[in-house]
């Protein structure tokens, strides 16, 4: 039966079914460029230590750094680990990727940001148990583990590394001006903090390059298309357009619209996102750029006090992360559904 399914997935994969599925993963791919800015590069810009334009640019370039050559692992995850792929046809990997793309777009319109990794994985539930095809739950769970245990990491250690650099870094103190002599050790390090904050923002950049192209690209892995190297440059390529021309909406509004940040607090939060996700991709385990973030922001505005935290953005946000999964599995499923109806 394995066999007759991978037969047939081949014969399906024409040329125009291929350069189809391509079509669909460079958009979702573009989506997920425009989605993460602020994630990324957020803080950075909220405490003026980098302005927008060439932040945008530092995610491009180092998105596609991160997605050619440290994606492989998670790649290997959506490809592999989720659905058998002996089982999949081309036809299901295009399903994927269009209702993972569809819903993430929708989602950049309303400028909210959500988990695409979520989007994407129970966009592939939906459509694993419309084709019935094997779903490998022990891979999900893990995930689930992750998901659940990552923003709330995030958060203990921005409130921990707040509380730290505050040590350091007097709370709402602006950066020493340039050219002036540091006459202090804490001038020295208001001198540098910005400079470090930018170092972190593009390490986070490198690793939306490695963490998240596997959501759009991870379909040509799972269609036997490309190799993971070839298939991460694509997708980081298309990542790097989507940052630079769709972008700047999504950050600003992580930057200067869910919490009041300072120095202090934008340093701590962008390194502990960093981390987080960097942890979890080094072993195949994706997780949200965005919920390490806001994780970790929450943290940092309550080792300030609870008034620093806007609440209503907060919740809009964490309402959109319950409706995710359902919207994901629902259109999933449904086109998945239908396309089996119509491709037989």
């Amino acid at each position: 039966m394995i066999a007759l399914a991978a037969l047939g997935a081949a014969v399906s994969a024409s040329p125009l079914a291929v350069a189809l599925l391509l079509i669909v993963v460079v958009g979702f791919a573009w989506n997920l460029g425009a989605h993460y800015t602020g994630a990324v590069m957020g803080m950075p810009v909220a405490a003026g230590a980098i302005a927008e334009w060439p932040s945008l640019l530092v995610i491009g370039a180092l998105t596609i750094v991160g997605a050619t050559f440290a994606s492989g692992r998670v790649e290997t995850t959506v490809g592999r680990n989720i659905i058998s792929d002996h089982a999949v046809r081309i036809s299901d990997a295009i399903v994927i990727v269009l209702a993972a793309g569809l819903l993430t777009l929708l989602y950049n319109y309303w400028r909210v940001p959500t988990s695409t990794i979520q989007i994407l994985v129970f966009c592939v539930v939906g459509v694993g148990l419309a084709g019935a095809i094997p779903i490998h739950w022990t891979t999900i769970a893990a995930l689930a583990v992750v998901w659940i245990c990552a923003p709330v990491i995030a958060f203990a250690l921005g409130y921990l590394f707040t509380r730290l650099l505050d040590l350091v870094i007097p709370p709402g103190t602006l950066p020493a001006p340039r050219g002036e002599r540091a006459a202090s050790p804490t001038q020295a390090a208001l001198r540098w903090a910005p400079r470090l904050l930018v170092i972190v923002g593009a390490c986070a950049s490198f690793t939306l390059g490695a963490n998240d192209v596997a959501n759009a690209t991870g379909a040509l892995i799972l269609a036997h298309q490309f190799s993971l190297e070839v298939a991460g440059l694509i997708g980081g390529v298309a990542m790097a357009v989507g940052a630079l021309t769709w972008g700047r909406g999504i950050l600003r509004r992580v930057a200067f619209d869910v919490v009041a940040m300072d120095l202090s607090m934008a340093s701590a939060a962008q390194g502990v996102q960093a981390l987080v996700v960097l942890v979890a991709a080094t072993q195949g385990l994706f997780t949200s750029m965005n919920q390490a973030l806001i994780g970790a922001m929450a943290g940092a505005g309550l080792a300030r006090g609870r008034q620093t935290v806007k609440r209503a953005q907060l919740l809009g946000i964490l309402r959109g992360w319950a409706i995710v999964p359902l919207s994901g599995f629902a259109l999933g499923f449904a086109l998945e559904w239908l396309a089996r109806l119509l491709i037989r």
